[in-house]
Order: structure tokens, then sequence, then C-alpha cells
């Protein structure tokens, strides 16, 4: 399986994904568009198409963000669902996915940033790929806003911070607002790149301080995306797997 990352950050890393990656021999490729990597041209080398999170938002402009084109990846994702290709958002990348099919996104109740447990809606808990999934466990936030709701949108997980947790827009169109890629390598990008917002943030209930997150363990989460991963693949593609 061919595995292509549209990452808007170097703190914004894949970090699981990746790992999942090399454990089951498929292969990735990157548009990195903080260093200038243009979007991919084709989706005809492309099985699955993962955007990453990021400090924008669906609505940044070019010219507040050079390097990040709000409308150049809604039509990719677009693209890549009507073609049947796999895609997940991460939490800015669910909310381009929302977008994309038409869906603003919207301002999360409460910011949440640190690991805390969300909850499988009865959808989430009957849908096949979610097979492993607990009725409720915990997972990494670092977000302020949520992906919008298409009229065909399930929910499939929900916090109590956050109502849009793990969207389903299509059979093989997923948004994760939530971060179950989350490695301690990553959480260290992250607070650094966020160094100056934690004190002003104490007050907020789920926001945690870099100790806490740096005190976290991340596996458990990361075998439940594997998991996921897994069996999305599989339905995807099934003539590749093994």
């Amino acid at each position: 399986m061919n595995v292509h990352f549209v990452i808007h950050e170097a703190f914004e890393a894949p970090g699981a994904y990746e790992q999942w990656i090399r454990e089951r021999g498929h292969r990735a490729s990157y548009s990195r568009v903080y260093a200038g990597d243009a979007l991919p041209a084709s989706l005809a080398q492309i099985d699955m198409l993962v955007v990453m999170g990021g400090p924008q938002s669906p609505s940044t402009t070019l010219a507040e963000c050079p390097h990040f084109d709000a409308a150049a990846e809604c039509a990719l994702i677009a693209g890549a669902a009507d073609a049947g290709k796999v895609v997940i958002g991460v939490c800015l990348g669910a909310q381009l996915i929302g977008e994309a099919l038409g869906a603003p996104c919207g301002h999360s109740p409460e910011k949440e940033i640190g690991k805390f447990p969300i909850t499988m809606t009865a959808a989430g808990q009957a849908h096949p790929w979610f097979a492993d999934f607990p009725a409720t466990f915990d997972s990494g936030h670092w977000h302020g806003d949520m992906p919008g709701l298409t009229p065909d949108a399930r929910v499939l997980a929900f916090s109590e911070g956050c109502p849009r947790q793990i969207v389903e827009y299509r059979p093989l169109v997923f948004g994760f607002q939530c971060h179950l890629e989350l490695t301690p390598e990553v959480v260290e990008l992250l607070i650094a790149a966020s160094a100056h917002e934690f004190e002003a943030l104490r007050s907020h209930r789920f926001v945690q301080q870099p100790a806490a997150l740096r005190a976290h363990d991340y596996g458990a989460m990361n075998r439940t995306l594997f998991g996921f991963l897994d069996r999305l693949a599989s339905a995807a593609s099934p003539a590749d797997q093994p």
C-alpha cells in the first residue's frame, strides 16, 4: 500500500503512522508543504492519503500562511474521496475533510491538550473496523477546533471536551480530531512549538502542562490505531495483504 502524507509543520509529524507503515511493509511518500513540497499532481500511485494537523485552520489564507493552500488541499481530498481512495485526516486534516465535502469546521467547546478519554458512540462500537477499540479509552489531544459534519457523516467517538473526535464521512474517509498517533518524540516537538502557550492555558480544565505530557505512555493508543489501520487497509486493497 502506498501512503501519502500531507504535513503542514515539522512538529505535526506522522508519529505512529510511520511505525505502522514500517512494520507492515507499506510505502510512504510526503508533501512537506512547510518545506516547499508540492501537493501530488496525480492520485494514481496513492492508496491512502493522510492529511496531518497544524496550527492553521481551513479558513487560513495564503497571505496569512504562504505554504498552506487550504483550497488546493480540499480539492486533493475531494478528488481522493471521489476516487475511492482511503483518506484520513488528523486534527486540521479532519477539519479539511469536512470542508472538502461541504461541512465548515467550528470551534470545539473546550480546548484540549493532553491525554484524555474518548468514548465510542453506538455507531462506533458497532463499526467492524473499530472492533477492538474499548468503549472508553485514553487518547492524545491538541486542538481548539473540530470538524464539520456533512449530512452523511457519522460521529464514532466523542470526549467530554469535544463532541466530534472520530468522524466517518464515507466508508473509506475518516476524520480524527484526536491524536492516536502521538509518540514521545512527537510530543516533544509539539511542546517546543507551543512553549509560549502553556502558562496562559493553565486554567483550562483539559490542558495539561509539559511535565504531565511527558509522563504519559502513548503505546496503547498507538496499538489501537494500528488495529483500525490494518482493517481499513485490508478492506481497501485486499490483494495487497499477505
